[in-house]
């Protein structure tokens, strides 16, 4: 149960983070630019902006929003509909919105593509917001790092555990360990069956490490589908599946091995038959 929670957090983690991740990336692909075109620009380039617009890779959609559309919309959500039709002309410019790729949030295109489009001929004003999807980008990259610590560290304790196991069992078995070597038994021979019990113990805390990360995530699964649900979302939460299932019990294996080829090591010089 040590190596299965040993294992089990850092797991957990990861998988959490891999989720927060999938949420971040469908967030970013929301992720916008409104571009404000100038009031004296022509219908052409405004076409030849759309076209170019449509065929660059870090655009995923583009909407297109209209004066009379945008003075509509600004009338009823302003109430200033009476004051507006007092104007001689509509103040309100063609407005192009972009929803960028999910390649342009996560790196720097987004901000290449904004100075491209300002430089643009015909665009008077170009707005992202993409920053916060950026940060949150930069967030789960630091809990990755840290993640990482963490199980690199739970490895070390999983070592230490199981090595303290197996030297404890080679205590209790030292004198059939003595004649086992009298009787020519080399330390090859005595080492084996202390290393398979090291990996089945890795192994079984690797499949126990999988069913409580599973238990974490059924747990988590039911406030998660009704926060997302909140902001129209039908995001859901993915498990480490059978690949998850995989690592963790190379994992286990491989520190039981570790684990039990030391301890077997140091307690084989002290069993030296004299």
């Amino acid at each position: 149960m040590v190596v299965a929670i040993a294992l089990a957090l850092p797991a957990t983690l990861f998988t959490v983070l891999d989720n927060l991740a999938r949420l971040s990336g469908s967030f970013g692909a929301s992720a916008e630019i409104s571009l404000f075109l100038q009031q004296d620009a022509s219908a052409e380039q405004t076409e030849s902006l759309t076209a170019n617009l449509k065929q660059d890779p870090r655009v995923g959609a583009l909407r297109t929003i209209s004066p009379q559309s945008a003075l509509d919309e600004f009338k009823q959500l302003s109430g200033f509909g009476e004051a507006l039709d007092l104007l001689p002309q509509n103040p309100m410019p063609t407005v192009l919105v972009l929803s960028l790729s999910a390649a342009a949030t996560t790196t720097g295109a987004a901000e290449a593509l904004l100075e491209e489009l300002r430089a643009q001929p015909g665009v008077e004003l170009a707005r992202a917001d993409v920053q916060w999807v950026q940060r949150l980008n930069a967030v789960l990259e630091v809990a990755r790092r840290g993640v990482l610590i963490v199980g690199v560290l739970l490895g070390l304790a999983v070592l230490l555990v199981i090595g303290n196991t197996i030297r404890l069992e080679v205590e209790n078995r030292r004198d059939e360990i003595a004649v086992t070597k009298l009787v020519g038994g080399t330390d090859r021979f005595v080492r084996r069956p202390f290393l398979f019990e090291g990996v089945w113990l890795g192994l079984l805390g690797g499949v126990i490490a999988w069913l409580l990360v599973y238990t974490a995530l059924v747990l988590l699964e039911t406030p998660v589908s009704r926060l997302t649900g909140m902001y129209g979302s039908d995001f859901a939460l993915r498990g480490p599946g059978f690949g998850g299932l995989v690592d963790l019990l190379s994992a286990g294996a491989m520190l039981g091995y570790l684990g039990a080829w030391a301890a077997v090591g140091r307690q084989l010089q002290r069993a030296d038959p004299v």
